[in-house]
């Protein structure tokens, strides 16, 4: 059955849908799956569990408690196996203005700044947290001060990082508008993550501003607004490609700064959004719109790099 047309018969008709984006990724796929907040290596496997159980893909994993909790030894192992899976593993950049002394950013008017880099001292150690994380064989990262990540295209540009590090502009730092969009890009972010209740016609704007990804949540966390919008998927895709389609969770626990004591919610919550995806999915095969998804390993990921063997870890280690 034919819903438009029967809506249409009875007087019934919607606005019109932009004009479908004629951009892709460079393996001319239209979409790529972003599962966010796999907060480690145990949660990162349980994805990929996950993913296998439902007969999917995921492209690229992000983690917002930072690089800077994790060890080096859960470093490796998330680059191992990130980089055996074809998937690129995005880890924020700390430290940030919410985990630092200071109360601003916990005003109720302040919380924008948040995951801002406060003070030349924070910059210094969000810069070293990447060099760390670099060491190890990761080579995606979640940044979420414009400074920062000014900073950071000029390290790689003189050569001081790898150029297959690629950065994601988090959503912390949304642009509202095309404008915005494109400074971001100026400043060297890889793919840009734009706010969760864009309409239709603000993501052709977007799109028809730039041909850099978009990232887009299609499921948010209540922090982010809480949209449930996984069943769009098509309309949003067709519009916005070249997308990193997102699945976060609505009504789940807070988990930053994540750790052991929440590596059971972390893991739950990842397996949940996997299976949104997986849904998501279906609805898409169901609109009929021949929209194609990257494989694993496909160009542009930011997948990890193979290290050598580190020395062995611990307190006066040599």
């Amino acid at each position: 059955m034919s819903i438009d047309r029967y809506l249409a018969e009875l007087g019934m008709v919607g606005e019109p849908i932009p004009a479908a984006s004629d951009k892709t990724f460079p393996d001319d796929a239209h979409f790529r799956i972003e599962i966010p907040s796999v907060e480690g290596p145990a949660v990162l496997e349980a994805v990929l569990a996950a993913a296998a159980k439902e007969g999917i893909t995921v492209n690229r994993v992000s983690q917002g408690s930072g690089a800077m909790l994790l060890s080096r030894s859960e470093l490796r192992d998330m680059a191992a196996i990130g980089r055996e899976a074809g998937l690129e593993v995005s880890l924020f950049i700390g430290p940030r203005e919410e985990f630092d002394i200071g109360n601003h950013n916990r005003a109720h008017g302040g919380s924008a700044i948040a995951s801002q880099a406060r003070s030349l001292r924070q910059l210094r150690y969000a810069i070293d947290d990447v060099e760390r994380a670099v060491e190890e064989g990761i080579r995606g990262f979640l940044v979420a001060d414009i400074g920062l990540l000014d900073l950071l295209g000029q390290v790689q540009d003189r050569g001081d990082l790898p150029a297959s590090v690629v950065w994601k502009a988090s959503v912390a730092i949304a642009p509202s508008n095309p404008a915005a969009f494109r400074v971001l890009q100026r400043l060297g972010a890889s793919t840009i993550n734009v706010p969760s209740d864009v309409t239709l016609g603000q993501l052709y704007e977007f799109r028809a501003s730039s041909a850099l990804p978009i990232d887009l949540y299609v499921e948010s966390s209540d922090s982010l607004g809480g949209v449930v919008r996984g069943h769009e998927a098509s309309e949003l895709i067709s519009v916005g490609s070249p997308m990193y389609v997102k699945f976060g969770l609505r009504n789940a626990p807070a988990l930053y700064p994540s750790g052991a004591h929440l590596v059971s919610e972390a893991t739950l919550a990842a397996t949940e959004k996997v299976h949104r995806a997986a849904v998501a999915l279906e609805w898409l095969d169901r609109s009929g719109v021949n929209l194609l998804q990257s494989k694993p390993g496909a160009t542009g990921l930011g997948i990890p790099e193979s290290r050598p063997a580190a020395p062995e870890e611990g307190h006066g280690a040599q």
